[in-house]
């Protein structure tokens, strides 16, 4: 019987884990492309990790970051500057030979520091006073207006303005405030339309000031970041009024490698209610998108990993051979400027540093590719396999190798992870199938252990027919105790047995001597256990039982003898039971006696009971014959 419920509980438990595994993938197949936000969230977290193990790698050195920090501000002044000012180090980099130059910056209003400014807003009674010929030089002199010295030096090199995307409805939208390029982008496939592109939409524009918008090209530096507040994707394009827009780093690459025109690869296969993105085209470099545009970036290491240098430096050094052919972003790592991101690396990183990243994974063609297909087969790969071999382990081995082995599972998976895939720069996400083994860990342990306390119960049962429930649940607390060991305990032992058997089963046939006995036997048991004595073994019509083992009780004698007069009261009762049946009378011996005795497990390694044994377990037996033979019936 035991074989054949371990048989089972294997069997269905194997089967919960195929069931369970059935569940998972239907599951899986249900959420298409989506990613819950939950799974996202891990997958993310564990790429962060593997960030920190891989630690930082060499960036392209081709990149110059002109910083406004803190030592700038406190030499010119709290910002925003004079944009006479940033015309000044715009000339200085490309006096030193800057390859391309990008703001991450908006101008979006005049500088209201220009001299020209002032005398345009002073009173007219002030101006009356100033002769007109006069007025008519400060207004006309450039010098004067530092938006034009600035938009001046700007059309001076390959410069990329920044400016932002507004993705939110406001109202505030102007078909005048729009960025450019538009024109140097192709797309492929030829049938497709620009507006059926899945790329992201934007509202409006908030772009530079007319007079600083000399620039070669402008780019947007809008970044977006998880639910945890970190920049892991990055849109290269986004679209606004059906026409896309690139980024400024993709924008500062492009103008900086001298390429003429982007072309965005569309998928082949239309689908509502937009057509996904491969990737992007910059010349005859192909960068691996997602289906909306965006790259997972491949960053460098922690902050500062790019070399910085001041703003104030760039003002005060007329030679700096260091910014020769370099990509130079412009932008502030000042804390009061408030253009702080969150990375895996660093908590606090200046926004221009992503884009420094993105522009050096666009340098040596290695931003991570999210592989969609290769993440959905290896998803159900792991849930397939792991899912069956878990269930196996547990429904053969138990809990503890179930739970050894979903450890390796887990490490593997993600070990494998890392160095298979992360390291070659892809993405795929391996918590999907982490959480389904970890589940089946969790309710098939849940389910054995329900079945095992049931297959408890069963023995427990069934062994009570057979020896005393007491002992059962003694050998269940403590199996060890299953041992051909005794010890010598202060017990009281009882005997009772029907006078004259012999003589009553004469006059009875087997049926009725059975069911006779069955009754008899049953009510005496009845009345021990309930007082609580340990029934230890039927001799024939005798009953031996005791007390004190394996449960203590330290009135043991007392119980013993009001059992014995409980048995007298039950013996009354089956009396009158054997009257109405034509059955003869019956009566019965008892000998108590209480002392030491040796009590455990008695006879040999294949077959042995929980009994009494000694001295004074043969006195209460002789007891019980003198009754027999000298005493009135009882």
């Amino acid at each position: 019987m035991n074989e054949h419920l371990r048989h089972y509980l294997n069997l269905s438990s194997f089967l919960l884990g195929c069931v369970i595994t059935f569940i998972s993938c239907m599951g899986f197949y249900s959420l298409g492309n989506r990613k819950p936000a939950l799974i996202n969230a891990i997958d993310n977290r564990i790429m962060d990790i593997m960030f920190k193990i891989r630690g930082a790698r060499p960036d392209s050195g081709k990149i110059i970051i002109v910083d406004i920090d803190e030592k700038s501000l406190k030499e010119i002044g709290q910002w925003p500057w004079p944009r006479n000012i940033l015309a000044d180090i715009t000339k200085n980099l490309y006096k030193n030979d800057a390859r391309a130059i990008g703001f991450d910056i908006v101008f979006a209003e005049k500088d209201r520091t220009s001299p020209i400014y002032y005398f345009k807003n002073l009173d007219p009674s002030i101006t009356s006073q100033i002769p007109e010929n006069i007025l008519s030089k400060l207004f006309n002199n450039e010098s004067m207006d530092h938006d034009s010295l600035f938009g001046q030096a700007i059309s001076m090199g390959p410069t990329i303005l920044g400016y932002v995307f507004q993705t939110q409805e406001d109202g505030l939208k102007s078909d005048t405030e729009l960025p450019f390029p538009s024109s140097m982008i192709k797309i492929k496939p030829d049938n497709v339309n620009f507006q059926d592109l899945c790329l992201i939409p934007a509202y409006r524009a908030v772009v530079n000031n007319p007079l600083v918008s000399m620039a070669e090209s402008e780019g947007f530096f809008n970044v977006s970041t998880d639910d945890s507040g970190t920049t892991r994707q990055v849109p290269l394009m986004m679209i606004m009024d059906n026409i896309p827009y690139p980024s400024l780093a993709l924008e500062t690459f492009r103008v900086g490698m001298k390429i003429p025109a982007l072309t965005i690869q569309a998928s082949g296969k239309i689908k509502a209610p937009k057509i996904p993105i491969l990737g992007i085209y910059i010349g005859d470099k192909f960068i691996s998108t997602d289906h909306s545009g965006q790259i997972f970036v491949n960053y460098r290491g922690p902050v500062n990993t790019f070399k910085y240098i001041s703003a104030i430096d760039i003002l005060t050094k007329p030679s700096l051979p260091v910014i020769k052919d370099k990509f130079v972003l412009i932008g502030s790592s000042s804390i009061g400027l408030f253009d702080l991101k969150t990375t895996p690396f660093s908590k606090s990183v200046p926004g221009i540093e992503i884009n420094a990243n993105i522009i050096d994974n666009l340098i040596k063609s290695d931003p991570f590719i999210y592989d969609i297909y290769t993440e959905i087969g290896l998803t159900y790969t792991l849930i397939i396999a792991g899912g069956l071999v878990l269930s196996l382990i547990l429904s053969v081995l138990g809990p503890l190798a179930g739970g050894i082995g979903a450890v390796i599972f887990f490490c593997a998976s993600i070990t494998w992870n890392y160095y298979y895939f992360f390291l070659n720069n892809r993405v795929l996400g391996i918590t999907y199938p982490i959480i389904t083994c970890a589940g089946i860990l969790l309710i098939i342990s849940i389910f054995n252990s329900y079945r095992e306390k049931k297959k408890k119960r069963y023995i427990q049962k069934a062994f009570s027919h057979y020896v005393s429930p007491d002992v059962v649940s003694q050998l269940l607390k403590n199996p060890k105790s299953l041992s051909l060991k005794g010890e010598e305990k202060e017990l009281t032992v009882l005997f009772c047995d029907i006078r004259g058997f012999t003589s009553i089963s004469e006059k009875m046939d087997s049926k009725d001597l059975g069911n006779f006995m069955n009754d008899y036997l049953t009510r005496m048991s009845q009345v021990i256990m309930k007082n609580k004595g340990t029934v230890d073994k039927f001799i024939g019509d005798a009953i031996m039982a005791f007390w004190g083992a394996p449960n203590e009780e330290l009135d043991h004698a007392v119980k013993a003898v009001y059992t014995a007069m409980a048995l007298k009261s039950e013996l009354n009762n089956l009396e009158n039971i054997c009257k109405k049946r034509n059955l003869p009378n019956i009566s019965v011996g008892i000998g108590i006696n209480s002392g030491l005795m040796s009590v455990g497990n008695f006879g040999s390694k294949e077959r042995f009971d929980y009994t009494v044994m000694g001295d004074n377990v043969n006195l209460a037996s002789r007891l019980r014959v003198q009754i027999k033979t000298m005493a009135q019936p009882y």
